[in-house]
């Protein structure tokens, strides 16, 4: 059984649509298990109908017609349970409710499994049986099984429209669910990216020139095979007659007519030889994985093989940019900074991963750009949407692919709505942040994008509260040196003088590896990163801090950050690093000063040593992204579990209480330089607490400012206290929208408020 589920499962990965997937579906198990029925419903949860969608052993007129009250018969009853219910006499069962138009008899064995995705059910797989039968153990886990390779196929044909084309009266159009990263609507095409080599990321696209297309593919082939000749020739001497075959083999296939013809004929069809290979080798591999023989299906990986090669050299010869839209949806299984930084800014609408969350590096671009973005869109089939039209809803995490005219006119509305906001908040500009009773808050901007020269909220700033010093490390092949980085500080620090600039030394690990640098953990976050990395490699911290110290030469407006201290003993370590750097420079002739020194609090334990870490640096940096994520044991990368992500939680709130406490015995200032100080939500909580200073994204200075400009010190300590009594996020977010609301601000956090 366990073969017929790998086929099965290999079969409706690699259908066309979700009708063949279905056909696929009810044919196969059917078969499979031996039963006399097999059939798929699904629900229409607006006329709240389950649908016969497929069936193998029911009347085909019923397909798409028979429809069954929701909740009613056995169906509702598994999809109300949301768990299999296995049957030998279903046939008696109270539920069991008979429908002549499907053309069944007497059944008695029934096995219905509810197919769920995101722990709503979207429909019932069942088999029947005319003799009493109760299905064991293995066929159970069979169906559960397959009934959960429907489930993105479902979603994503509920959101496209497919599956209204497959429904006589058809259903709204449904959106596809993620994690709200960037606040904003945006409206426009999609533009697909993807990594080098990776046949299951390329888009379809339309070729701009079909005989042209056709010559590339011709000439990547060629240069394959050279590749192959001259690896041939160079180790012939070291393998055997057996090895030395697939090289053989793989001259074989690459000449094949089915390879080639196959590819060229898709490009006449009307897509670009990358998609037309992606299209080429999946039916290849289809074959062989169909294969009895063990060793004939391990040739599918080599057939995959071939293909990455042929890709690579597809991808290798052009060199012309990627054609952005004039409204452009960057969208991607993961999408780098520098894809982002590539699209011109005046293009750029919106941004949608199906990986990462808000938190994430990405997600944090998006909100310093002010681009609306959702990550996490996990049921997206990426190479389907290029060049489609898609809605991103990036307050609530929401990505519509070829929207309804209804949706559109919306999401026209609701953009007009941010328009209206935006030019509200203008109006704000060059006032102070400061509360109704008077106290100013300075408002600092993170930045670091390589491609900016002169960053987005430069006037709006009273400085930068982050610069993060790692985009400029992962541009490169190799680290740069001491001059190169040098030019690279010098340009921020002059850029925002006489204004302080605070620059964290480098930050890697985690979700920034550097491409040079190979770091290889099972779990980066808990891994080697930050100061961590830079202790280890001395030469590496000390080429950084000579580097921003000379870059501050005449300027003195600089302030150094350490990231991801965790023990006093780092502290320390980093301390007579920079010291000996600066001594050296003097030494040098360099007419350099020591910088006040911080350091960041980003995990429990440095919140722990909150005490012995204030009385040994000038300024503490909380950084609520990662100390909300080690608080809690959350990967807020992780899509699965990103949804635990909270940054008010109870716990979070009663650590940075105990930072600002603890640094007030020693008499230094506590900036917020997380996302959570770019949230207007949270501007009640830290300003209540006494947080001296906010750094955020350039896209939430202005909404920052609103809240701060609309209430007093003394309100915000009253809020505080009111959240302090709350025992989950969920109810501090209530009582703090509650609050936003009152005031009249509510469209800060969401949208057409």
């Amino acid at each position: 059984m366990l073969e017929a589920l790998r086929r099965i499962v290999q079969e409706v990965n690699n259908a066309r649509d979700l009708e063949q997937a279905l056909a696929i579906i009810v044919q196969r198990v059917k078969l499979a298990v031996g039963a006399d029925v097999c059939s798929v419903y699904l629900n229409d949860f607006d006329k709240r109908h389950h649908v016969l969608q497929a069936s193998d052993g029911l009347r085909a007129a019923a397909v798409g017609r028979v429809r069954l009250e929701m909740g009613r018969g056995l169906i509702g009853l598994v999809s109300e349970r949301a768990e299999p219910i296995n049957l030998d006499d279903a046939f008696n069962h109270p539920r069991y409710q008979c429908i002549t138009d499907t053309g069944e008899t007497s059944y008695h064995g029934f096995l219905g499994a509810p197919i769920i995705q995101n722990r709503k059910v979207l429909g019932v797989l069942v088999l029947r049986q005319r003799d009493k039968r109760h299905f064991d153990d293995a066929e159970v886990t069979f169906v559960v099984t397959l009934a959960s390779q429907l489930a993105g196929a479902i979603t994503f044909a509920r959101t496209s429209g497919e599956l209204a084309r497959l429904q006589d009266d058809g259903i709204p159009q449904r959106f596809l669910p993620g994690l709200a990263a960037s606040p904003g609507v945006g409206l426009g095409q999609a533009v697909v990216v993807y990594p080098p080599a990776d046949l299951d990321a390329v888009p379809d696209r339309v070729p701009e020139g079909v005989e042209g297309e056709i010559d590339h593919f011709r000439e990547a082939l060629d240069q394959v095979a050279a590749d192959l000749d001259r690896f041939a020739s160079h180790t012939h001497s070291h393998l055997g007659a057996e090895d030395m075959a697939l090289f053989d083999a793989w001259r074989l296939m690459l000449e094949s007519d089915t390879l080639v013809d196959g590819t060229i004929g898709r490009i006449r069809a009307g897509n670009w030889a990358p998609g037309a290979l992606r299209e080429t080798i999946a039916e290849h591999t289809r074959v062989f994985d169909a294969m009895d023989d063990a060793y004939l299906r391990e040739r599918a990986s080599d057939i995959r093989d071939l293909g990455r090669c042929i890709l690579m050299h597809l991808q290798n010869r052009t060199v012309d940019p990627l054609r952005y839209a004039e409204q452009t949806i960057l969208v991607g299984e993961e999408i780098s900074a520098l894809q982002i930084a590539e699209v011109p800014r005046e293009r750029l609408a919106g941004i949608v991963s199906t990986k990462g969350s808000g938190s994430s590096h990405v997600g944090i671009l998006a909100r310093s750009m002010g681009i609306p973005a959702a990550m996490g869109v996990s049921d997206l089939p990426v190479s389907r949407v290029e060049g489609r039209e898609m809605i991103v809803d990036g307050y609530r995490g929401r990505v519509y692919v070829s929207p309804t005219p209804a949706v559109r006119t919306e999401y026209l509305r609701l953009a007009e709505d941010d328009v209206a906001l935006t030019k509200e908040l203008k109006a704000l500009c060059h006032l102070p942040a400061e509360t109704t009773d008077g106290y100013q808050v300075p408002l600092y901007l993170n930045t670091g994008l390589v491609s900016e020269s002169r960053p987005l909220g430069i006037e709006e700033s009273a400085g930068v509260g982050l610069y993060r010093t790692e985009l400029p490390f992962l541009v490169r092949d190799s680290f740069p040196g001491e001059a190169a980085q040098m030019a690279n500080y010098r340009q921020v620090l002059e850029l925002f003088a006489p204004r302080p600039v605070t620059i964290r030394t480098l930050d890697i690990g985690g979700d920034k590896p550097l491409p040079y640098f190979p770091m290889q953990e099972s779990n980066p976050f808990l891994g080697w990163r930050g100061v961590r990395i830079t202790l280890d490699h001395p030469e590496i911290f000390l080429a950084q801090v000579r580097a921003i110290l000379r870059a501050a030469v005449g300027l003195d407006n600089l302030q150094l950050l350490l990231p991801m201290i965790s023990t006093i003993t780092e502290l320390e370590d980093a301390l007579q690093l920079i010291h000996r750097a600066h001594d050296e420079l003097r030494e040098e002739g360099y007419q350099v000063h020591m910088p006040p020194v911080g350091v960041m609090i980003e995990v429990p334990a440095a919140v722990y040593l909150i005490d012995s870490l204030a009385r040994r640096v000038d300024f503490l940096s909380v950084g609520t992204n990662d100390l909300t994520q080690y608080l809690l044991a959350v990967d807020r990368n992780n899509p699965h579990v990103a949804e635990l992500y909270d940054e008010f939680h109870p716990a979070v709130l009663r650590a940075l209480m105990q930072i600002v406490s603890g640094a007030r015995v020693h008499g230094r200032e506590v900036s917020v330089c997380g996302e959570m100080a770019g949230d207007p939500l949270a501007i009640f909580l830290l300003l209540g607490m006494g947080v001296h200073s906010l750094s955020m994204g350039a896209g939430s200075l202005l909404r920052v400012k609103r809240v701060i400009r609309s209430i007093s010190r003394a309100r915000a300590r009253e809020v505080l206290q009111m959240t302090l009594q709350c025992e989950d996020g969920a109810s501090v977010r209530r009582l703090l929208l509650d609050e936003l609301e009152s005031m009249g601000l509510g469209a800060l956090v969401r949208p057409g408020r």
